[in-house]
């Protein structure tokens, strides 16, 4: 199963991702516009967009915008044309890291990515630099509702999924990107609650961080990263000790 350190330094990215309350709309209302164009507007035949329509409407996303959102992408309104891009390169003390884009000016979008990788001692690199080092994989994050680790992991495998990460609240399923619609389906019906569902970055390999400074350090990267108004995910491969996230100021 996978370890403990990396499920707890996952979910303080993700409650910091939460707490960007000024961008969270536009984010979804961004990927939505991408799932629809991609897939159609109906989220009943539609796995992403479906998807993405749950996360906006968990998140309190008006009705209105999430429609709104996906007749631009199916060309019903016009709007801006919305592109994906990913970059790469290393983060302090050598953390591999994933960025993923939504953006209307690639331009504008490279730049800002590139700027932030400058300023906070990382260093932006040329396409698969460090994608070798990720695996592309469904996660799929539920209420762990009282249920043990193993029994959890029995859940997982019935249902098409490879491993857990494990927390007694919240846990995570991986499956392969090719069993993500079942094992989302799987949950459904299952007595977890989803809370979040996705394709991530999964590192095959992490870089172990003992240090505090160092741990901060790639902490600012990380958060100033994800500001950036394009910025969608930000994935890396740092594990950082939990007797150091513990001293973290966060």
């Amino acid at each position: 199963m996978a370890g403990h350190s990396k499920w707890a330094n996952i979910k303080h990215r993700k409650g910091r991702q939460d707490a960007l309350k000024g961008k969270i709309f536009t984010q979804m209302g961004k990927e939505i516009t991408i799932a629809a164009r991609e897939g159609g507007g109906d989220p009943d035949m539609n796995p992403r967009l479906r998807l993405a329509v749950k996360k906006a409407r968990d998140n309190d996303m008006p009705k209105d915008n999430i429609e709104r959102a996906i007749k631009k992408g199916t060309g019903e309104l016009e709007g801006q044309a919305f592109e994906e891009y990913r970059y790469e390169g290393y983060g302090p003390n050598g953390v591999a890291i994933i960025v993923e884009t939504i953006s209307d000016n690639k331009n504008r979008t490279v730049s800002e990515v590139r700027a932030s990788f400058g300023k906070y001692e990382g260093n932006m690199g040329e396409t698969n630099s460090v994608a070798w080092n990720f695996d592309r994989k469904g996660v799929v994050t539920i209420k762990t509702s009282g249920a043990s680790e193993d029994d959890l992991m029995m859940e997982a495998l019935e249902a098409g999924g490879e491993d857990v990460e494990y927390s007694p609240e919240t846990s995570r399923i991986i499956c392969a990107m090719t069993d993500f619609n079942s094992v989302n389906d799987y949950f459904e019906k299952s007595l977890f609650e989803i809370e979040d569902s996705q394709l991530e970055y999964i590192a095959k390999n992490k870089v172990k961080i003992t240090d505090v400074s160092i741990a901060k350090k790639v902490m600012l990267f990380l958060d100033k990263m994800e500001e950036v108004d394009d910025v969608q995910n930000v994935y890396n491969n740092a594990d950082i000790d939990d007797s150091v996230f513990d001293q973290l100021d966060l």
